[in-house]
C-alpha cells in the first residue's frame, strides 16, 4: 500500500467529517448567502488541513470564489484542479442521511465529494513529505450549475498558465469510471417575426411566426446526427397571443451537443443562417457554441493511462467513460490544455433525490488523485 494510501485511510473518519460540513452548507446556485457560507466552510477547511493562504474572488451577482495554491513552483505549467460548490438543490430540498457507507445529500456526488477529496489529497501530500516541482492551483467557482458565466474567464486565464487540468467533478456510475470524453454544448434563441392579422377576417394577409418556427424546428432536426454525437433539441418554444390571430412573434430555445470540435463551427453557421419558409417572416437566431467538447485526445488518453495504473497499484480497475453533459474541464480542453474528468468519488443520482457517495471510496479517490498530482507535479 502506498504511503499516500495508507495515510489516508487512517484518517477516512476525518475526510467524512470535511464531506459533511461542505454538505451540510447548502449552496443553490442563486442563492448568494448560502454559496458565501459554503465558500466561508471550505476555506476554513483547507486553511486546517493546509496552512495555506487563500486568494477570495469576490463577485456581487454569484457567491465569491476561491483560490487555493499549494506548493512553491512556478506558476507557469502549474497543475489545475477546478472544481464548484453551487448545487442544483434549493435550501431543505434535499435532507441528509447515511444509509451504512452511502451519505445521500444535496451536491454531496456532484460536486463536494470531489471538493472533499481534493483538499484530503494536498493534505496527504504534505504530511507525507512529498516534493513538489510544480504549483498546484485548486480553483473553486460558484456559478458552474448556472453557466460559469462568472467563472469562464478567470477558468481560462489559471488554464493557459497550466500543464494539466484535473476535474474532480462526479465520477460516472455506478463503477467510478472517470471521463475522457464530454460533449460540447451551445444555446441558441431563434427569434421569428411574422405578420398579424385576423385569422377569418385576413386569412392569407397574415405570416404566422409560428408556423415559420413549425418548419424551423423540423429543419433543425436534420442537422442532427446520432453517428457522429450531434443533437439538436428544441427544448422551449412561445409565440401567438389567441387562436383567432396570426402569430405576430414566436420564440424558441434550441440546445446544441456536439462531440468533436471540428463540427463547431460548422454546426453553429447551419442554424444562425436560416432559410425562411413562411413568407414575410423574419428570422433571427442569438448564441454560440458556448463549450468545446472535451475530446479524447492522446494526451487525455495518456492521463487515463496513468490514473488507471495508480488505481491498480490500489487494487482496483479504473474505468473510463464518456458524458453527454458538459463541465468547465470543456473550457480548459477547449483551448489545448490536457484535462481529465470525473476524478469524484464513487457514487451516483448527481441532481436526483438518490444523489450520494460511497464514503469508503473517499479515500482511494482522493489517493488517486494525490498520486496524479505527484506524478505531474515532478515531471
Amino acid at each position: 500500500m502506498s504511503d499516500l494510501l495508507n495515510y489516508l485511510k487512517e484518517h477516512s473518519n476525518q475526510i467524512t467529517d470535511t464531506l459533511l460540513r461542505l454538505t451540510k452548507a447548502e449552496s443553490p446556485s442563486h442563492t448568494k448567502g448560502l454559496v458565501d457560507n459554503c465558500g466561508k466552510v471550505l476555506r476554513e477547511e483547507y486553511e486546517k488541513l493546509l496552512g495555506n493562504s487563500v486568494e477570495m474572488i469576490e463577485k456581487t451577482e454569484v457567491g465569491n470564489q476561491y483560490k487555493f495554491t499549494y506548493g512553491t513552483g512556478d506558476e507557469e505549467g502549474q497543475i489545475l484542479v477546478i472544481g464548484h460548490i453551487d448545487t442544483v438543490w434549493d435550501e431543505g430540498a434535499l435532507p441528509i442521511r447515511q444509509e451504512g457507507n452511502l451519505l445521500y445529500g444535496p451536491g454531496v456526488f456532484d460536486m463536494k465529494g470531489g471538493l472533499t477529496i481534493t483538499l484530503w489529497a494536498l493534505k496527504a501530500l504534505k504530511e507525507t513529505g512529498v516534493p513538489l516541482n510544480r504549483k498546484i492551483t485548486f480553483l473553486v467557482t460558484t456559478d458552474e450549475e448556472v453557466g460559469s458565466t462568472h467563472s469562464k474567464e478567470i477558468i481560462l486565464a489559471e488554464a493557459e498558465k497550466s500543464s494539466v487540468v484535473f476535474v474532480p467533478e462526479s465520477s460516472i456510475g455506478p463503477d467510478g469510471a472517470v471521463k475522457t470524453e464530454r460533449k460540447g454544448a451551445a444555446q441558441f434563441l431563434m427569434k421569428i417575426e411574422g405578420i398579424a392579422g385576423h385569422a377569418g377576417i385576413n386569412a392569407w394577409d397574415g405570416a404566422s411566426a409560428i408556423e415559420e418556427l413549425a418548419h424551423q424546428i423540423l429543419d433543425l432536426k436534420k442537422l442532427a446526427n446520432r453517428d457522429e454525437g450531434i443533437s439538436v433539441n428544441v427544448g422551449v418554444v412561445n409565440g401567438g397571443t389567441r387562436g383567432n390571430v396570426i402569430a405576430k412573434e414566436a420564440v424558441a430555445e434550441i440546445d446544441v451537443r456536439i462531440t468533436k470540435k471540428a463540427q463547431a463551427e460548422k454546426i453553429s453557421e447551419a442554424i444562425c443562417n436560416r432559410p425562411i419558409f413562411v413568407k414575410g417572416t423574419k428570422v433571427e437566431v442569438l448564441g454560440e457554441i458556448d463549450r468545446y467538447p472535451l475530446e479524447r485526445t492522446e494526451p487525455v488518453i495518456q492521463l487515463y493511462e496513468d490514473l488507471k495504473e495508480i488505481a491498480s497499484a490500489h487494487g482496483y480497475e479504473l474505468k473510463e467513460g464518456s458524458s453527454g453533459g458538459a463541465s468547465d474541464g470543456n473550457f480548459t480542453s477547449g483551448i489545448g490544455i490536457p484535462t481529465i474528468d470525473g476524478m469524484g468519488p464513487l457514487g451516483d443520482g448527481a441532481h436526483t433525490e438518490q444523489e450520494h457517495v460511497d464514503l469508503s471510496n473517499l479515500p482511494y479517490r482522493a489517493a488517486l488523485m494525490a498520486e496524479i498530482i505527484k506524478k505531474y507535479a515532478n515531471k
